[in-house]
């Protein structure tokens, strides 16, 4: 652990991201604050930190383009009184959010009605042939 921290080794083994993933949240100033280094140089993380990584982290998996998070990451640097242009982009993206699990709902009907379509030929001994390409003639 760093002098009063984690050190970017715990903090990548603690969120999975890997150092050089760190390094490049910093370089794009995407943390809340400026990451204090020890005398030696040696990067400071505390929980905050940690946790914020672990939102961004969410925010990625589910879409939201680094910009975005550039954007979220500063509105909330700059303190009180922009809490509804937050709002606004975090309704935003949870209105992507919804759609791309609408989509994947949609396919995951089409996909298992397939299945089922498969199972059925495959326990009846007829899936010879099922979506075969054809033979040119």
């Amino acid at each position: 652990m760093a002098k009063n921290g984690l050190s970017i080794g715990e903090v990548a083994e603690t969120t999975g991201l890997s150092v050089h993933a760190l390094r490049f949240f910093e370089r794009e100033n995407l943390f809340l604050r400026e990451i204090p280094r020890t005398a030696g140089g040696q990067r400071v993380y505390d929980p905050a930190d940690v946790d914020w990584l672990v939102l961004c982290t969410r925010f990625r998996d589910s879409g939201m383009p680094i910009a975005t998070i550039k954007e979220f990451a500063g509105l909330v640097r700059s303190g009180p009184g922009n809490e509804p242009e937050r709002l606004a982009l975090l309704e935003e993206h949870e209105r992507a959010v919804e759609a791309r699990i609408a989509d994947l709902q949609a396919s995951l009907g089409i996909i298992r009605g397939k299945v089922a379509a498969y199972r059925e030929h495959v326990h009846n001994g007829t899936a010879a042939g099922v979506w075969a390409p054809t033979a040119a003639s």
